[in-house]
């Protein structure tokens, strides 16, 4: 579970970078601060909050 959320949040900035940078453009999405660019944000700070959470309990489980 922990691979498959880091390879997702990698993708996700990724295509943050892409899109901020303007590769998409041709396909109709500006560069810059997008709504691309903020959901895959958004999508990474999730990641980073539910493990975060999950290391939580992991750690009160064992005390």
């Amino acid at each position: 579970m922990v691979k498959l959320l880091e390879i997702i949040g990698l993708g996700l900035v990724a295509i943050m970078t892409l899109g901020f940078v303007g590769v998409f453009i041709p396909y109709g999405i500006q560069n810059g601060t997008s709504e691309l660019f903020w959901g895959c944000a958004g999508g990474a700070l999730m990641i980073i909050i539910y493990r975060k959470i999950k290391n939580k309990k992991v750690e009160e489980k064992e005390s």
